[in-house]
């Protein structure tokens, strides 16, 4: 037999990667002494460079891979003044675009704790502390939106795949034919079918292209003036559905849309859904939270109906990104889901008694451990200091909406939970006819962009009736009401600028009139 080649290992190994405990802490202090600062200065800085993606992309070069390693401490000072210097600032008090908040700073440091133990929070054994961790924080989420405290539930990345793993367990447990093994090939010609307002999140496009029922399964039900599902609608295309001898399956309410954070008549809906047997699913991802909030809208209660809930603690519990959470009322339909074929070589994650795998209550095995920055900052705060900030937050926008409907040259459209919708409108010009409002999109897709260009805050838009309005969303603990009393003005003033170059000929009249 061929003699086995030595080893060019002899003593202790002397790893790249490795450092001493000295050369970590010196490391460490350095940068965290730098992150501090980094926060501290956020007021002072632009929320966002205003840089192409080819600018961006030549701070990093073409070089090929790298032959040799370069030494940490260089690393960690070029990434940081990188980082710093050619990022969106979501941490910033005037950051008010998507729906992400400004990460607690024990959540970063709970980040730097959990990459430090790397648990796998696949399986119990690889995990035993963390695991518990995250049953108890998936408690606490579900106390916090009055939902039952011993449903099921499971941390994700985020909205998509916590409504994407409510969805699959409703599908197991509503479907009449075994979906696992003959996918939609089921009875006959029975076609799924699921409801959801025409407001609905775009995760539900993803889901139903990806588990099998197709586009055509979404009956999608209007949304009236006031951006919540029309339930007289929804009735009627249920039972049109079941007489054409399709099979509804499941109906989602909305608790906080994306474009107005208008919040659907959860309780009606679950009255409809527990009439006609189907599956009651909210996606709260945006507004969950807010239910501890004590200007939250009442129909936020209809939560604790639901069959499932998504909710996003990296929205409004300011948790780092990412993190999603999934809560299923039935914790046996969570995990018939996602329980499969067990292999011998999952023999050890099964052994420990009354353990928690969360490798059967969701799409992932290996799993990091989101759930320690979440723990962390609900006992630092509590809940009587989250239903304050999320308060406040509503607060802020609900004083924003008041500020641009008193402004001359800015026309208010809606204000729920804590977006605030609205547009520039030059004073001679009056809103109505095509031209006009044509001329009104363009003219406000210039503001946002000129906004966003210039640094001093960050919102995006929403589509309301036809309209590109603009559109702040505040989740964030660091915004000020000096802040948003700077914002109208500040609108108006780039209005003004983006109007003086844009108005087309056939509108130049009105503005001489009103000189």
């Amino acid at each position: 037999m061929e003699a086995i080649k030595s080893s060019s290992i002899t003593g202790l190994r002397n790893s790249p990667l490795e450092m001493t405990p000295e050369e970590f802490r010196s490391l460490g202090h350095r940068l965290v002494d730098r992150v501090a600062e980094f926060l501290a200065s956020l007021p002072r800085r632009p929320v966002s460079p205003a840089e192409s993606p080819l600018q961006i992309r030549a701070l990093l070069g073409d070089s090929p891979l790298p032959e040799r390693g370069t030494p940490a401490e260089t690393l960690l000072d070029e990434t940081a003044k990188l980082l710093m210097g050619h990022s969106l600032f979501n941490g910033h008090p005037r950051f008010w675009g998507f729906i992400t908040s400004p990460p607690a700073p024990v959540g970063i440091l709970g980040e730097m704790l959990a990459s430090a133990i790397n648990p796998n929070v696949g399986g119990w054994i690889l995990s035993p502390v963390a695991s518990e961790i995250e049953a108890q924080t998936i408690r606490w989420i579900a106390e916090m939106i009055g939902y039952p405290r011993d449903a099921g539930g499971i941390l994700v990345t985020g909205g998509n795949m916590a409504n994407m793993v409510a969805f699959l367990a409703a599908r197991k447990a509503r479907v009449t034919w075994d979906a696992r093994t003959r996918g939609m090939a089921g009875e006959g010609s029975r076609r799924l079918r699921v409801y959801a307002s025409a407001e609905t999140h775009t995760w539900l496009h993803k889901a139903v292209d990806l588990f099998g029922p197709g586009l055509d399964s979404i009956n999608w039900i209007s949304a009236g003036s006031d951006q919540r599902i029309d339930t007289a609608e929804l009735r009627k295309k249920i039972s049109d559905d079941r007489l054409l001898g399709d099979l509804p399956f499941m109906v989602i309410g909305t608790a906080g849309t994306t474009s107005t954070g208008a919040v659907d008549p959860l309780p009606e809906i679950a009255a409809i859904a527990h009439e006609n047997d189907l599956w009651f699913h909210v996606d709260g991802a945006y507004g969950g939270f807010a239910a501890m909030a004590p200007n939250a809208p009442a129909d936020l209660r209809g939560m604790g109906l639901a069959d499932s809930v998504a909710v996003d603690p990296h929205k409004w519990l300011y948790a780092p990104l990412d993190a999603g959470c999934a809560l299923v009322r039935d914790r046996n339909a969570l995990r018939d889901a996602f329980t499969q074929h067990r292999p011998s070589y999952y023999q050890l994650l099964q052994d420990a008694e009354q353990a928690v795998n969360y490798f059967e209550y969701g799409p992932e095995n290996s799993r990091s451990f989101r759930a320690l920055k979440i723990w962390l900052a609900i006992r630092q705060v509590g809940r009587e200091g989250y239903a304050k900030m999320i308060g406040d937050d509503i607060c802020l926008a609900e004083t924003l909406f008041e500020l641009v409907s008193a402004h001359p040259e800015l026309q208010a459209f809606r204000q729920g939970l804590s977006i605030a919708t609205f547009r520039y409108v030059p004073r001679d010009l009056t809103p109505g006819d095509a031209k006009t409002e044509e001329y009104l999109n363009d003219l406000n897709k210039a503001v946002l962009a000129a906004l966003q260009k210039s640094g001093e805050a960050f919102m995006t838009n929403a589509v309301i009736g036809g309209a590109f309005v603009l559109r702040a969303c505040i989740v964030n603990f660091r915004t000020a009401l000096s802040d948003v009393q700077a914002l109208p003005e500040m609108i108006a003033r780039l209005g003004a600028e983006q109007d003086s170059k844009l108005r087309p000929a056939a509108l130049q009249g009105s503005r001489a009139a009103a000189n």
